[in-house]
């Protein structure tokens, strides 16, 4: 063999050696990829429903089944390992929790890992997978629903101590067609009450903006909500409730709901802005356009707050129609001019106690405000992304501050604009 021919033959077996070990690390690469990783667990507890998320780096492969006596559904999930976030489960139950007594997770059968989830009752579960967004990865929820929906309007009342008003007979016959009020029936004694629904933004697995200071948006909406509700709720006139009185996530269409099932006089969503400048400051005022975003900056806010359900997590396999139906009602151009004159009530006081980010009221397509009959407004209250404003945004009294300030622009409004007699309620004898 020549020289030259040995030098071919070393080069040709390094070669050969390089591309073998090219070809185990790839195959060992591979093998890693084809094992996902639960990353994180989270659970939701509320009464409209709890929510279990498992976050996981890749999709996997899952079962699930209900089971009776006694209750429990149980998760069955193919080719992950049994890791210490598994194991952290049962410690992501708290007691108060309505639905849930503990979950257990264990190792089923080679490459089967087994969630049994033992319930405090029957429950009608929504089980789907998530694709990565935000800062989320894949992810698997699990939503537990009570058999019996809650009844917004009876929690409302239990809430508020009035166990003994009830629906005037007409008005409870508003959504049922083909049953039409009996208006022979005596006249009850009638208490006029203006009922609002507050709406604190996010919730849940959407925290909503984040300030540099590590402020949640959904933490700092629910507190002004429930200091609004308080004001309110000690007018003689005036109730209200709240969409979500806890951290948890509510699909938009859902707040939308309450607001009408309550048969809502007003509907005012509560937000922190966030803007991609830290200078941006100022609170806003929002309501619905039909005709494209009164300004760029309102689209783009407009679309973020739209992403709310992709971020916290809605079931699109669940349609619901009588929400697309009544976005069709012809009411909603006169819906809609209401709304203006209460935004403007409400962005007259706002300019009392901070910055306006702008002087007039903004439009644009925040699926949120879409009720059709129920004036409807949605208020930055400031820039969370803003520093100066993040840290007012977290200070007792200037949450008050705004909550006296919205009730002032409201009351304004009822003065310009008296509520007609759709809410009356009547008291049981």
């Amino acid at each position: 063999m020549s020289e030259g021919a040995g030098d071919f033959s070393g080069a040709r077996r390094r070669v050969l050696k390089a591309a073998a070990a090219s070809l185990t690390l790839l195959v060992s690469r591979v093998g890693l990829a084809a094992a996902p990783s639960i990353l994180a667990v989270r659970v939701w507890p509320a009464k409209d429903y709890t929510r279990v998320t498992l976050e996981h780096d890749q999709p996997i492969k899952f079962t699930h089944m209900v089971v009776k006596d006694p209750d429990r559904m149980v998760v069955d999930i193919e080719g992950i390992e049994f890791n210490s976030v598994l194991q952290s489960l049962p410690s992501k139950i708290i007691e108060a929790d309505p639905y849930i007594k503990l979950i257990r997770a264990g190792r089923n059968k080679p490459g089967v890992v087994r969630l049994v989830i033992e319930l405090k009752g029957e429950i009608k579960p929504q089980v789907f997978t998530l694709q990565p967004v935000g800062s989320y990865g894949h992810r698997m929820v699990l939503d537990l629903y009570p058999v019996q929906d809650v009844d917004p309007l009876m929690a409302m009342l239990e809430k508020n101590g009035e166990p003994g008003l009830k629906l005037d007979p007409q008005l409870e016959s508003r959504d049922k067609p083909g049953k039409p009020a009996d208006k022979s029936s005596d006249k009850p004694d009638v208490s006029r009450l203006v009922t609002i629904v507050l709406d604190p933004g996010h919730g849940g697995e959407d925290p909503g903006a984040v300030g540099r200071g590590g402020s949640y948006e959904k933490n700092v909406t629910l507190s002004i909500g429930r200091r609004l509700k308080a004001k309110i709720d000690a007018e003689p006139s005036m109730r209200s409730m709240l969409t979500r009185d806890g951290d948890f996530f509510i699909p938009l269409h859902h707040r939308v709901q309450k607001a009408r099932r309550v048969q809502a006089d007003l509907f005012v969503s509560i937000h922190a802005d966030a803007f991609i400048k830290p200078t941006a400051r100022g609170s806003s005022v929002f309501v619905l356009s039909e005709n494209g975003a009164s300004s760029s900056a309102a689209r783009w806010l407009a679309n973020k707050e739209n992403a709310a359900d992709l971020i916290g997590g809605v079931n699109f396999g669940v349609k619901d129609p009588y929400l697309a139906k009544t976005l069709l009602d012809l009411s909603l151009t006169a819906t809609i001019n209401d709304s203006i004159k209460l935004g403007k009530a409400v962005l007259g006081e706002l300019g009392g106690i901070n910055d306006l980010h702008k002087g007039q009221v903004e439009q644009a397509g925040f699926a949120v405000l879409k009720a059709p009959d129920i004036p409807s407004i949605l208020v930055e209250t400031a820039f969370i992304s803003n520093p100066e404003e993040e840290q007012r945004l977290n200070d007792d009294a200037y949450q008050d501050k705004m909550a006296d300030a919205i009730l002032r622009g409201i009351k304004r409004y009822f003065a310009k604009n008296p509520p007609l007699a759709k809410s009356k309620l009547a008291r049981l004898d």
